[in-house]
């Protein structure tokens, strides 16, 4: 197992400093405070005026979305920090597991507390809490509720701005700006699906069941291209375009195809 240290944090690049360690099978079951105290050492001895402190250092491994997640002094090597994978010496002092685990409970302790406390605002897409009865905070929301459809994640106000990662879904700032509210509207659907977008393109209850009724609505509705215009016209997509492409494809294909 093999593993790069990095020390990085500092401004001045000249005291930047990378280390390739093989790690003994006894490093991979022993804590990651191990490896901390093999690269300082190794740092030391060759930045005699800008010595490292152990004690007020910790570590950090690469995580999802490009951030990067402390790790604590007495986890094992092996189950947080992956072969060839990438560690990085920070300053500040390292926390051991169970000084993690009581914050964890501290915070959610505290989570729970807030909630019982204040109501979340009811506009799509605020995370705004407050007293019940306000003051109420300025919010910035969707004017719609999500829509989720296939692995597509996007606001029903908001179309053109889709995304098949949730948490950046969620940071998609809200289109409408005003004042939080706790009132909820009866019947509000909270999200919606591909069903209710089909009913709103198309209208309630408009579903086909068979060839004749598509075929029915094909000569009673108004023309194929016309309504696919329509479509991506919502889309933003400008008309003039649409025609172009419309008018190339009749050109090389025929009138009638």
């Amino acid at each position: 197992m093999k593993v790069f240290l990095h020390y990085e944090d500092n401004e001045d690049s000249s005291l930047h400093k990378t280390l390739k360690i093989t790690l003994p099978k006894s490093w991979k079951t022993g804590p990651t405070e191990k490896l901390l105290g093999q690269f300082v050492e190794s740092y030391n001895q060759s930045h005699e005026d800008a010595k490292l402190d152990m004690t007020v250092m910790h570590i950090e491994t690469d995580a999802e979305n490009e951030k990067r997640i402390p790790l604590a002094s007495d986890a094992i090597v092996i189950d947080v920090i992956p072969d060839r994978g990438n560690v990085y010496i920070c300053h500040g002092p390292s926390k051991t597991l169970e000084e993690e685990e009581r914050e964890k409970r501290e915070a959610a302790e505290r989570k729970k507390e807030e909630r019982a406390r204040t109501v979340q605002c009811t506009h799509y897409g605020c995370k705004n809490r407050f007293p019940r009865g306000g003051p109420y905070p300025k919010c910035q929301y969707h004017a719609r509720p999500p829509v989720f459809h296939e692995t597509a994640k996007f606001w029903a106000c908001c179309p053109h701005k889709k995304s098949y990662d949730f948490e950046i879904f969620e940071n998609i700032p809200g289109c409408q700006e005003g004042i939080c509210s706790e009132e909820k509207v009866e019947e509000q659907k909270q999200f919606l699906g591909g069903c209710d977008l089909r009913e709103e393109l198309h209208g309630k209850g408009s579903e086909l069941k068979s060839i004749d009724d598509f075929n029915r609505v094909q000569q009673g509705g108004a023309p194929v291209l016309d309504r696919l215009k329509s479509v991506f016209t919502e889309l933003d997509i400008e008309a003039e375009l649409f025609d172009q492409v419309v008018d190339g494809l009749r050109m090389e294909y025929g009138e009638d195809n």
